[in-house]
């Protein structure tokens, strides 16, 4: 019985025959329903046999136990339709995928479950998985390959190995068991994203790991880093399988060179991040925010267009097409010692590598890393006088050695070549095989019966059983037509590789048709829009929710909010004798606008820190802060609290300081040198202590801790007082009144001490202050001052904000752009789009500054963008940061209907969006 797929140290079975799969990722959550099947075609085209899918848990369990799995959440549709163009499927469904996703898939209510650990075999977290995968494991089961569809594998988790989970046996295990009880016979594999297979997999009995590599594409140690890891799986009998990879096809030859069976190049296919889907990450230094295009430059662009990498994937595979099983159960080769270069230089080229190929015979590889173009001759192993070879800047080139002619239907050898073998075609009596190279060069063959030769374009040489043919350099195509005495007909033809990156076809009689590649015009189109605007009073909550009481400020998650924009709304309770200083926002994330009454304070991204704003003024009355949730974390980074993977969004709290008082002077300092325990102790007489400006003593002794110590007197109005280590360069511990209060890093340098304070009192701080090389102290401010108190909240999702564009489009007046807008003003920008001039719909270019785009089409929020322009705007990663894609299929008959949610948000510079650009699609 031949088993659906077999996986070993050889190679990977399919239906009994062996393949090397090329994989792309196709993500259906980012790409409008209406064009599924056309990326996949697309794909098809390229040569590609694989997709690889995430399964976003998130983008399915629509509130907690409310599910949805319809229209473009339809995920079997999807497989279905993969199965139907001739693709297989690596199926990722979590419960974690990062993919640069809004959490990572992981539901924001989860990470307000007291006593949950995520990604851990943790039984509370645990149940929530089961819940998800009893909803898509059966869609998977369903979709295999043994029940006649695409699925051939099941990834559990994703690179786990970068997460600190503390016990990857036992979760991978507790996965591994689930997937088993929904009946998924499939293989399941879990992925390392930096090697850490154990981290990764947990090597739990029935899970094979693999690998993900992101690599510098001209790194000259990558393919002995390769070979490690597939002699490393090896010894398990499993193949060497790449999940994830970088895009360049010159990287995947590298790859095959060393042996890999599965080549996963991550997002080929690119899309679009609709809706809050967007996560943040560590991109940035160490902030980013991810764009809504989601788009890293490969081979197929969010509107669908074909870029050249298309044909460099086509020719890649029709190569490994053209060896078929015995490439596909080929590993590495020792012969390749056997080979060696002359006349060239050795600067940034790799190789000979050569792979032993399981019909016989040899693939022998050449990689030029370098930047320039390289000429050598490939000599040893029979080629004695040298084959001349030449190899572009950045490229890669696999050529045949002793190669059995018996799969091309006769008897003999390939003995060199000097050129690619890349497409072989039988039909009827005639095989064409088909070759590339970039300089003249031969190919040499033995055969055990008789051809008669005609070569065009080159000239063939017979000696005895041998047939040698040489073929010109540049453009021109060399044809060589066997004929032997039964009619059958061998056509050799060598042209150059950029003929091969745009052959078509051939004739039966070996003419090649060639398609050029795509030339896209960028230019702008003209297009005539009627704009509209409403003013929007920006302290007022968007949309139709009503706000709610709640009894402090506290993250957004703790009260069912996990996507969009939420309103803070607090009495400002600084007496009203006092002038406010500024306002504190409270380890707020991901971006706060701050209004004093009507009056704006800033906009600021702590990334889950804190922030001062400065804003002088007399009692407000109330404050506002307008929050967004732009996407929570993707991957856990210690650097930001908003960066770890469990991190809730909004505030925790505003205050009106009063007072904002430097206490970098006058400590009493001490070098820790053994346990730190009374140092802290606010009854410690320190008197004999020298004193020194915070961290200001000289001792050359590193690492080092120092403890200093200071003590204040807290104002008697006042209820809040938090510390500032403005400029720290090392990591703090941070004690008032003998409390432990928090640790301070550069990344997050606020301490609140208020639980520790009273008010009219002394307060005693000491720090201790961990230090390595010349690492700057900074300066201690402390902000005291009065929290806002009495508080609402107002929560503006997707569906809210399309609500309020409807209600307020019927009030908006006329306008042009320009639009120019003061500080913290807020505004609906209306217009009917015109039918796009292509099938893809528009790319539309955003100019301007200072300002915040949420941009509806149809309804639907279709991107975010953040104009540059003022110090908050975080760094912008992902894809273009300053343009939004307007899919075909979703206009009407007409037109289609565009609205932007406006906010100026540069406090220091001109606030402005300049007239929108329109580029057919």
């Amino acid at each position: 019985m031949v088993m659906p797929i077999e996986l070993t140290e050889r190679a990977v079975r399919l239906n009994g025959k062996s393949g090397i799969l090329t994989s792309a990722s196709v993500f259906y959550f980012r790409i409008p329903q209406e064009l599924w099947k056309d990326r996949l075609d697309r794909l098809k085209k390229a040569g590609y046999n694989c997709v690889d899918v995430y399964f976003p848990w998130n983008y399915h369990e629509l509130s907690e136990g409310r599910w949805s799995f319809d229209e473009e959440r339809d995920a079997e549709a999807f497989l279905r339709l993969v199965h139907e163009a001739g693709l297989w499927t690596v199926a990722r469904p979590g419960p974690y995928i990062c993919s640069e996703w809004d959490g990572g898939a992981l539901p924001a209510y989860l990470l307000a479950k007291d006593g949950l650990t995520i990604r851990d075999n943790d039984p509370a977290f645990l149940r929530h998985v089961s819940l998800w995968f009893g909803q898509i494991m059966p869609i998977l089961r369903r979709q295999q390959i043994g029940e006649g569809g695409s699925v051939i594998c099941v990834q559990l988790e994703n690179e786990l190995d970068f997460y600190g989970c503390k016990d990857p046996r036992g979760y991978i295990g507790a996965l591994r068991d689930m997937a088993l009880e929904h009946r998924i016979e499939v293989p399941l594999i879990a992925c390392a994203g930096q090697g850490g297979l154990y981290a990764a997999s947990g090597l739990a009995d029935g899970v094979i790991p693999t690998c993900n590599f992101y690599p510098n594409d001209t790194d000259p140690e990558f393919e002995e880093k390769v070979l490690q890891y597939r002699e490393l799986l090896g010894e398990s009998k499993q193949p060497l399988m790449v999940t994830e990879t970088n895009r360049s096809h010159f990287l995947l030859r590298r790859l095959l060179s060393a042996g890999a069976k599965l080549l996963g190049p991550y997002l080929q296919v690119s899309g679009t991040d609709f809706g809050f889907t967007n996560g943040t990450n560590n991109w940035g230094e160490p902030l980013a925010f991810l764009t809504s295009d989601y788009d890293f430059g490969g081979m197929i662009s969010p509107e669908g267009r074909i870029r050249p990498e298309v044909y460099e994937g086509r020719l890649l595979n029709r190569l490994i097409q053209a060896y078929g099983s015995s490439l596909a159960e080929a590993l590495p080769a020792l012969e390749a010692s056997r080979f060696r270069l002359a006349d060239g230089s050795r600067n940034g080229l790799i190789g000979p590598v050569a792979l032993s190929l399981s019909g016989g015979g040899l693939l022998v590889f050449l990689h030029n890393t370098s930047d320039e173009s390289v000429s050598m001759s490939l000599i040893g192993a029979g080629l004695e006088e040298g084959v001349p070879m030449k190899l572009a800047a950045r490229s890669t080139i696999a050529v045949p050695h002793s190669l059995p002619l018996s799969d091309w239907g006769y008897a003999g050898q390939l003995l060199h070549s000097s050129a690619e073998l890349f497409w072989l075609k039988s039909q009827g009596d005639e095989t064409i095989a088909a070759f590339h190279a970039d300089t003249e060069g031969e190919m040499a063959f033995r055969f055990d019966e008789a051809l008669e030769w005609e070569a065009n374009g080159g000239v063939a040489e017979k000696d005895g059983g041998r047939v040698r043919f040489r073929f010109g350099a540049g453009g021109t195509v060399s044809a060589f037509k066997g004929v032997a005495s039964d009619g059958r007909r061998l056509v050799l033809i060598v042209m150059d590789r950029n003929t091969a990156l745009a052959l078509e076809d051939f004739d039966p009689d070996g003419r090649i048709h060639c398609e050029p590649l795509p030339v896209y015009d960028d230019k702008t189109v003209p297009v005539s829009i009627g704009w509209s605007a409403a003013s929007i009073d920006p302290v007022a909550p968007v949309g139709p929710a009503d706000a709610r009481t709640i009894e402090h400020a506290d993250y957004l998650e703790k009260f069912g909010v996990y996507r969009g924009y939420a309103w803070y709304q607090a009495k400002d309770t600084m007496p009203a004798a006092l002038r406010r200083e500024g306002i504190l926002v409270r380890q707020a994330s991901d971006v706060v606008s701050v209004y004093a009454g009507n009056a704006y304070a800033g906009t600021v991204v702590p990334g889950g820190s804190s922030s001062f704003l400065p804003h002088a003024g007399e009692q407000a009355g109330a404050f506002t802060a307008r929050t967004e949730i732009w996407g929570h974390s993707n991957f856990d980074d210690i650097r930001k609290p908003a960066l770890r993977l469990d991190s809730m969004k909004g505030i925790r709290g505003l205050v009106a300081v009063t007072k904002v008082k430097d206490l970098s002077g006058n400590w009493r300092r001490r070098l820790v040198e053994g346990d730190r325990a009374g140092l802290a102790d606010e009854a410690l007489d320190d008197r004999s202590w020298p004193i020194t400006g915070f961290g200001g003593w000289l001792q050359m002794e590193r690492p080092m801790v120092e403890c200093f110590r200071k003590s204040f007197v807290a104002s008697s109005y006042a209820d809040s007082w938090t510390l500032h280590f403005n400029g720290l360069q090392g990591l703090a511990e941070v004690y008032a009144n003998g409390v432990a209060i928090a640790s301070v890093t550069p990344f997050d340098p606020y301490a609140d001490i208020s639980s520790a304070v009273k008010p009219g009192e002394s307060v005693q701080l000491s720090v201790f202050l961990n230090r390595t090389l010349e690492a700057y102290a900074g300066s201690v401010v402390l902000y005291e001052g009065n929290a806002a108190q009495d508080w609402r909240l107002t929560e503006c999702g997707e569906e809210d904000l399309a609500s309020d564009a409807a209600s307020k489009s019927a009030e908006a007046t006329d306008c042009e752009l320009p639009v120019s807008m003061n500080a913290g003003e807020s505004r609906w920008l209306f217009g009917k789009i015109p039918i796009p001039l292509s099938e893809a719909g528009w790319r539309v270019l955003v100019t301007g500054s200072g300002v915040k785009l949420s941009v509806l089409f149809q309804g639907r929020l279709v991107s975010r963008i953040w104009l540059p322009g003022g110090d908050a705007r975080p760094t912008m990663s992902g894809g273009s940061p300053d343009s939004f894609w307007l899919p075909g299929p979703w206009f009407s008959e007409k037109a289609g209907e565009l609205a932007v949610y406006l906010e100026a948000v540069d406090p220091s510079g001109p606030c402005v969006i300049d007239p929108f650009s329109f580029i057919k699609a």
